[in-house]
């Protein structure tokens, strides 16, 4: 039996905390998101607007642009420090045109369109004390059709578990991080737990499945 979730805060506020994640070497986790996006939609011709959901620094929101140049992505964050560092590199990489990094909370964030062509999420839905926030979310900016790809964590059965994953995984990571890795741990939902939360938002139709050791992947298209 899987222990129960432990909640944590929403929004990563602090400087040092988001310093740390910009700075984290991320290059293998959100290629992979990447990958498996493509081989979710293997015959998607990706062009249009898409909308990262909770994007933090924008690291997976600059992949998704260059691994598709003929997509614009909006990227939506409560936590300022983390859209200051997204800023920069968006900036530096002379992305532009093709990124736009909006400050806002969801729900009632105020964004530039009022339906996208794709919605993307990395590790949001953990920071959610209310899951139905995201996915109320994907029901109302997503189009008919629309490719829906969303990973996060998966809560592990005990603590001694939990720990063992940021043991192997964080290892070499800087201490702020490996307690944040931990919390997220425990603060992540589990698949079954997922399952019901799209059968209640009326989501049903979108797959859940597991896809690592710590990893849950939902995806589908919007009806």
């Amino acid at each position: 039996m899987t222990m129960k979730r432990v909640p944590e805060p929403e929004l990563m506020t602090g400087a040092e905390q988001a310093a740390a994640y910009a700075l984290a070497d991320f290059e293998e986790p959100h290629n992979l998101f990447i990958e498996m996006f493509r081989a979710s939609f293997p015959d998607e011709a990706m062009e249009g607007l898409v909308l990262d959901l909770g994007c933090g620094p924008a690291d997976i929101t600059i992949r998704f642009v260059r691994a598709y140049p003929r997509c614009v992505v909006h990227g939506v964050d409560g936590a300022a420090a983390m859209l200051a560092h997204g800023h920069s590199r968006v900036q530096q990489e002379g992305l532009g045109e093709r990124v736009q990094l909006i400050e806002g909370y969801l729900p009632g964030a105020e964004l530039p369109f009022e339906a996208y062509d794709a919605i993307i999420s990395n590790s949001l839905l953990h920071h959610l004390r209310d899951p139905l926030v995201l996915w109320n979310s994907v029901k109302q900016y997503a189009r008919s059709g629309a490719p829906v790809f969303i990973k996060d964590l998966r809560r592990p059965v005990d603590r001694v578990q939990a720990q063992a994953l940021v043991d192997e995984y964080a290892a070499n990571e800087p201490e702020i991080l490996r307690q944040d890795f931990f919390r997220s741990l425990l603060a992540s939902y589990s698949t079954e737990e997922v399952t019901k939360q799209l059968l209640v938002a009326g989501l049903g139709g979108l797959a859940v499945r597991k896809v690592s050791d710590r990893h849950l992947l939902i995806h589908g298209r919007m009806p």
